[in-house]
């Protein structure tokens, strides 16, 4: 498993603490935060899951 999946979901899980931390504080930037983190790590994630494919 490429080092780039397991930053990826990472990003992923981190982000989604983010966007429902900032659902419950009423933080709109925490929320907005945590959504664009979601996105990166599911990009890493996928660019981590091609690598594994070429291997």
């Amino acid at each position: 498993m490429d080092k780039d999946r397991i930053i990826g979901v990472g990003k992923q899980i981190i982000g989604s603490a983010k966007e429902v931390v900032g659902k419950l504080v009423g933080d709109a930037k925490l929320q907005t935060d945590g959504k664009a983190e979601q996105v990166e790590g599911k990009l890493q994630n996928a660019i981590g899951s091609a690598k594994d494919t070429l291997k």
